[in-house]
């Protein structure tokens, strides 16, 4: 069996190129993507060369973790069936090429167990389980965010999970203009625009590694930073502030197995929208344009790309 699939050969070099793909076994599955979606976190890494120490980390590589597609073929224990609409988190299955995260392709093989069946009236928008997520993965992690710093696709859905959950309206800090329109039920401010200093909960969902300071100067005493971007700077802080405000830092991993089940029932049940979030798409033929505009224009909150009309 063969695949098409996005492979980086090192950093800032992409190709579309055909590999090999592991033979499937009885629990495994044969997906044909549909949908796949580019994160500007630890796949802009990858792209730029800047990850650091990961298992698994080498080029080649096949990247993505955000996967949409149809089941073709099932194995006898695979318990799915053929023609089920899936989300899957990535794969391992291109022999030796890399597959991290081993989503960007035309089909997979993986795990019956690994993908999600999810309902087909989502469509693309079923690529961001992964980011919803992750998001709901720090809310239980840290809480209820009083303050969210970034308003990508991430800091949108933290704002959209609380609310969901019934908690009160987070700030929403952004400062890049093409970032800063009006949340569903809450305030997207610059933080130049903002005078507290007396906030419980911050979430940092920028990924930028300096700013730990800014950040401690805003608690109230014995107030939590929740770090949920991913950092490839080491991250320090000044700390006689922090300890006049007895200041707390946690870090929010990747989501886990329940988290993706959890964040389909509250889509399903009308609790969380996943509307306005993917703003740019193109065919997988225009890849390379693709990874350079994901990472590159701040106007792109999402692109996806397009595996349905692949040559």
């Amino acid at each position: 069996m063969e695949t098409l699939a996005v492979v980086i050969d090192e950093p800032e070099r992409l190709a579309l190129r055909t590999l090999d793909l592991t033979p499937p076994e009885a629990g495994d599955v044969v997906v044909e993507t549909l949908w796949s979606g580019i994160s500007t976190g630890t796949e802009r890494l990858l792209w730029l060369g800047q990850m650091p120490a990961f298992p698994g980390l080498g080029y080649p590589l096949v990247p993505g973790y955000e996967t949409v597609g149809r089941v073709i073929a099932a194995g006898a224990t695979s318990g799915r069936r053929e023609g089920d609409f899936v989300f899957v988190p990535g794969a391992r299955c291109f022999g030796a090429v890399r597959g991290l995260f081993g989503g960007a392709a035309a089909q997979l093989v993986v795990a019956g167990d690994r993908v999600l069946l999810v309902d087909e009236g989502l469509g693309e928008q079923a690529v961001l389980l992964a980011l919803a997520a992750t998001a709901h993965h720090v809310l239980d992690v840290g809480g209820t965010p009083d303050l969210i710093v970034g308003h990508g696709v991430l800091g949108r859905l933290l704002a959209r999970l609380a609310l969901a959950k019934g908690a009160a309206a987070p700030t929403v800090w952004e400062r890049h203009p093409l970032r800063s329109d009006a949340g569903a039920g809450y305030a997207v401010i610059h933080p130049d625009a903002d005078p507290r200093r007396d906030y419980r909960a911050i979430f940092d969902a920028s990924g930028d590694a300096g700013l730990l300071d800014t950040l401690i100067g805003r608690l109230a005493r014995g107030g939590e930073i929740t770090l949920a971007g991913f950092y490839s700077q080491p991250l320090s802080f000044t700390f006689p502030p922090a300890f006049m405000r007895e200041a707390r830092i946690r870090v929010a991993a990747e989501w886990t197995p329940d988290d993706l089940p959890a964040v389909r029932r509250l889509i399903e049940g009308g609790r969380l929208s996943l509307d306005g979030l993917i703003t740019h798409r193109l065919d997988v033929a225009q890849a390379d344009d693709a990874y350079r505009t994901a990472f590159g224009d701040p106007a792109c909150l999402k692109m996806i790309l397009d595996w349905r009309r692949r040559s």
